[in-house]
């Protein structure tokens, strides 16, 4: 399986939107395209507009990963995601795609903080034993370990629905950091996850907005 990067980032979206935000799923063109290009829980932030979305659609459905449903009494596609039925998955299995292709290569401690409302994994151990599980899956690895690269203190998970595995190392267009100076990868390592708790909380707080502005609304 080589999946498109917008066919990576539709099919996450999906993943997600199924298991956060259930009462909303499966998703219209509009609401997939707003849970694709939204600017928290997505590394990187992109902005790709309906005819992309709709090539990533064709590209998936093409693989039977996609299926469109219509709601009784209306013409508005929506669309699901069939990977789980396809691939033979759990839950944990899913979660830990979707977010390896919603954020990249991540960490074992990142990749259990950042599936949480997706699936718990009571201990870091549990998020070990599912990725194993898809390592050496019947059909075929998918996600391998990125070995640790330097200024970082353990290696990442990426996954491979998009054929080899990604670099962990993160893009920069600017200059090197000059070698002579120090990297406290403590500090670094400590940020980031603070960074990700963070937007996970907002994220979390959006949702239940929205859900409020339904309840009242309704």
């Amino acid at each position: 399986m080589e999946l498109s990067p917008p066919a990576q980032r539709v099919l996450g979206a999906l993943i997600e939107k199924e298991l956060a935000t259930p009462n909303g799923y499966p998703l219209s063109l509009n609401a997939l395209r707003n849970a694709t290009n939204q600017s928290t829980n997505r590394d990187p932030v992109t902005d790709y507009d309906e005819p992309m979305l709709r090539e990533a659609l064709t590209e998936l459905s093409g693989g039977d990963l996609v299926v469109t449903r219509y709601a009784h009494g209306s013409n508005t596609p929506k669309y699901a995601h069939t990977l789980d039925d396809h691939l033979e998955l759990d839950t944990s299995g899913v979660s830990l795609l979707a977010v390896l292709m919603l954020r990249g290569p991540q960490t074992v401690g990142e990749l259990r903080t950042r599936t949480e409302r997706l699936h718990r994994f009571p201990e870091l151990s549990d998020v070990h034993e599912a990725l194993e599980r898809l390592r050496t899956h019947p059909f075929g690895a998918l996600v391998a370990e990125v070995p640790r690269q330097p200024g970082q203190k353990e290696g990442r998970w990426c996954h491979l629905l998009g054929g080899e595995a990604a670099s962990a190392a993160p893009a920069t267009d600017g200059p090197p950091a000059a070698a002579s100076a120090p990297i406290d990868d403590g500090r670094v390592a400590a940020l980031q996850q603070e960074v990700a708790e963070l937007r996970d909380d907002v994220e979390t707080l959006q949702l239940e907005l929205e859900r409020l502005r339904r309840f009242v609304g309704a």
